[in-house]
C-alpha cells in the first residue's frame, strides 16, 4: 500500500512514494520552492500537498525518469526534473 504524502516542515518539502517498475515504492521529496516556481504554489509551503496532488502525475513520471537514470532512494526532484517541456 502506497504511503500518503506529507509536508515536511523542517525541511520544507513534499515528502512522498512512487511504485516503481518493480513493484517497490521508492521515496522522493520536492521542495516548496520547485513547487512554487514550477505549478506557481505558494513560496510559504501552506498549499505545498494541494500543488503535489494536482500535478502528481507529471511529478511521479519525474521521479520515474530518475530512476530510470540510475538514482536511488531517495530521490529529491530539483526544478530541472520538472521543468516545462517543450512541444514541438
Amino acid at each position: 500500500m502506497q504511503p500518503d504524502p506529507i509536508f515536511h516542515e523542517a525541511s520544507g518539502a513534499v515528502r512522498f512514494w512512487v511504485q516503481a517498475e518493480d513493484g517497490q515504492f521508492v521515496g522522493a521529496s520536492i521542495a516548496k520552492e520547485t513547487l512554487h516556481f514550477r505549478f506557481r504554489a505558494d513560496v510559504s509551503g501552506v498549499d505545498a500537498l494541494a500543488a503535489y496532488a494536482a500535478h502528481r502525475d507529471e511529478i511521479d513520471a519525474a521521479v520515474r525518469r530518475r530512476i530510470a537514470a540510475g538514482s536511488i532512494e531517495p530521490v529529491m526532484l530539483r526544478e530541472a526534473d520538472v521543468a516545462a517541456r517543450q512541444l514541438s
